[in-house]
């Protein structure tokens, strides 16, 4: 059955009002950095919740929107989860990563000791759902990766243009965020965020990005 149809209107922008807007959005972008270093000053429970509200509006395969945000507070679980994110990190370091991989991480100064993991007041887990229940019946989902992202990257702006700072941690691999979290097997960890402040005496790298024209080809 097809769904209702709307009207769809956007701004009547002029030329240079969508500059202006795109230039005041892409320097907010340009001042995102992955923080490692978190206050753990508190952040209003409604500040998170709005920044997922407006990630869940992203684009996903057929309108199934696969995905579940899990919001980590307890500081129990936070321990838990930094042991464990701590353990597999420590065995990528030690054992797992090439001497290439190691090389490109060396410009950020990573290790596999994460303490913000527990200092910062929220981590925000996202989950994959490969299949969900839908008209009573479990169904598969539809480009559930590419969907993901699609809402991982509304995340992230949100949190930008609403002064939070975040860090896309991606220990490998995930599944003890499904075991601790005690989610269902058709949930797959895809994504753990700290969301918080950054603590007073925070610094990142200062790691330039590419120019546009090697990222950008008109045509052939």
């Amino acid at each position: 059955m097809s769904a209702p149809m709307i009207p769809y209107a956007l701004p009547k922008w002029t030329t240079v009002e969508q500059l202006q807007r795109g230039d005041a959005l892409l320097t907010n972008a340009l001042g995102r950095r992955s923080c490692r270093f978190f206050s753990d000053k508190p952040v209003p429970r409604a500040v998170v919740e709005k920044v997922i509200e407006i990630a869940h509006t992203a684009p996903s395969g057929a309108n199934r929107r696969g995905w579940r945000f899990v919001v980590v507070d307890d500081h129990d679980l936070k321990r838990r989860i930094r042991e464990a994110a701590e353990a597999e990190e420590r065995e990528s370091y030690e054992r797992r990563m090439t001497d290439d991989w190691r090389a490109a991480l060396a410009p950020i100064g990573t290790d596999w000791q994460k303490p913000f993991l527990e200092t910062v007041p929220y981590l925000v887990v996202m989950f994959q759902l490969n299949s969900q229940v839908v008209d009573g019946r479990m169904q598969r989902n539809y480009y559930p990766t590419e969907s993901i992202g699609l809402a991982a990257g509304f995340f992230l702006m949100a949190c930008q243009q609403m002064g939070l700072a975040t860090l896309t941690h991606t220990p490998s691999p995930m599944n003890f965020l499904r075991e601790i979290l005690q989610r269902p097997a058709n949930e797959k960890p895809f994504l753990l965020i700290p969301v918080g402040y950054p603590a007073d005496d925070c610094v990142v790298p200062d790691i330039p990005k590419k120019p546009l024209d090697e990222v950008l080809q008109w045509n052939v």
